[in-house]
């Protein structure tokens, strides 16, 4: 057999082990603020105490740790197999919100999500085989807008953290020189590794980047490590921590259309990760890949967290570095876990501040779009359908975003899943790809015949 047959895809390449850890530990880094503004937003949203708080980050993280793990690792039929970090779908704060406000009390609302968030993993699982072969549902003119939505919503988050952070909006330190200085001087750190073209400063610039502006925060006396101290040594997640979980129709209902629009996510994630990696993704791998998506989201409720997903901005952070081997992902994985069980570990993360993190997520985010425009590459815009498909969509998405009082003037149930720009704009994009390609019959193509030939 020759070099090439026996050559391994970079892919299933396992790095050495400080490799291993030091790439890893850089997706963890760029996952964590994603990671754990899921609890905080739902803590906040239902009245949670701050203990509640401290645990469900723990609880969040260690499982985070697994679903990726299932994920980038995989066995038997779950999990594709690719550099994929799997962390709460962001789709799903406003309709666990909305649930936990009909209940009683916080831990009731808690007893209900994850009820709801149980019973569609499992339907998530049950049905990824359909979905897997369900592929001509979500071409590149779909998977291309979602993940272009993604990346374009996502870069105002990285904004106002780069601003001082959502705690400071309405604050006259919002939006100061000093944040925007940390913000700005950490994405010109990091275009500076990249522009030096060397192969390894270019594969950790995001991961020196954070800790470089950490530093200099710390040095200056805008950050502490006080929170450290707060914590606790060692936190275990023990499943069920709540109570037995509740099924209500309501709730399962709106988790359900949560998990519709997750399927576009991870297709549309699994396809870009695939492209950047240089490795097919073909249906088997995506109805693997929503395998790991129904077993993971099945964890979650059992393990006191969320519906989980595969996490646009660690795809950015993929094409960003260059580094294709899943096992740094998988290692990622192991890193979260020890977070998980080790709050003063994870409290360090937590100190970096909001606006040296806000600083490199704009590069990460704004690849993410980067990555959906190069799939929406592969589809024919010149066809006025995918135009319409494409542009209504992403104009759509900003209205949530645009209109403040969008979701005031339907009933409540209905603006949790629609008051989202991600999840309007991926139902938009696939229902406008029903109507103009999948349900309509095209004309065949004009045949254009041979010009004269001049006679001699």
């Amino acid at each position: 057999m020759s070099e090439e047959g026996t050559r391994k895809h970079p892919v299933d390449e396992v790095l050495p082990l400080p490799r291993l850890a030091l790439y890893g530990f850089q997706h963890v880094l760029a996952f964590y603020a994603g990671a754990v503004v899921v609890p905080i937003l739902v803590a906040s949203g239902i009245g949670l105490s701050p203990q509640q708080l401290v645990y469900l980050i723990n609880a969040d993280l260690f499982t985070c740790g697994i679903a990726t793990i299932i994920q980038a690792w995989g066995f038997w039929k779950i999990g594709v197999r690719l550099p994929i970090v799997q962390g709460v779908t962001f789709t799903a704060v406003a309709p666990m919100i909305a649930i936990g406000q009909g209940a009683a009390t916080p831990t009731a609302a808690l007893l209900a999500i994850y009820g709801a968030t149980i019973t569609s993993g499992v339907v998530m699982f049950l049905a990824a085989p359909f979905l897997g072969r369900a592929l001509r549902l979500f071409p590149p003119v779909v998977t291309g807008t979602v993940l272009t939505i993604m990346g374009l919503l996502l870069v105002p988050n990285a904004l106002t953290d780069a601003a001082g952070g959502a705690a400071l909006k309405g604050k006259p330190e919002f939006g100061s020189w000093k944040h925007l200085a940390y913000a700005g001087g950490t994405v010109l750190f990091i275009l500076l590794l990249y522009r030096l073209r060397r192969p390894f400063l270019s594969s950790v610039a995001v991961l020196l980047g954070l800790v470089g502006g950490t530093a200099l925060s710390w040095l200056l006396g805008d950050t502490t490590f006080d929170q450290v101290g707060r914590s606790h040594w060692l936190g275990v997640t023990t499943p069920f921590h709540y109570g037995a979980p509740t099924f209500h129709i309501g709730a399962v209902v709106a988790m359900l259309l949560v998990m519709m629009v997750t399927v576009v996510e991870t297709v549309g994630d699994s396809k870009a990760t695939g492209q950047i990696v240089g490795k097919d993704v073909t249906d088997g791998d995506v109805t693997r890949a929503l395998r790991a998506d129904g077993l993971s989201t099945v964890l979650g409720g059992t393990l006191n967290a969320f519906p989980y997903t595969c996490f646009a901005q660690n795809v950015g952070l993929v094409r960003l570095t260059g580094v294709r081997s899943r096992f740094v992902v998988v290692a990622a994985g192991f890193i979260m876990m020890v977070l998980g069980l080790f709050p003063k570990a994870a409290a360090y993360v937590a100190s970096i501040p909001p606006d040296v993190l806000g600083g490199a997520a704009m590069a990460m985010f704004g690849m993410v779009a980067v990555v959906g425009i190069q799939t929406l590459a592969q589809a024919d815009l010149r066809d006025e359908r995918n135009a319409l498909v494409v542009g209504t969509s992403i104009g759509i998405a900003f209205v949530p975003a645009t209109i403040p009082a969008f979701g005031e003037h339907m009933p409540r149930d209905v603006a949790a899943i629609l008051n989202s720009g991600i999840t309007l704009g991926s139902i938009t994009a696939i229902v406008l790809n029903l109507v103009f390609n999948v349900l309509t019959r095209r004309p065949p193509a004009p045949v254009e015949e041979p010009a004269p030939v001049a006679a001699r």
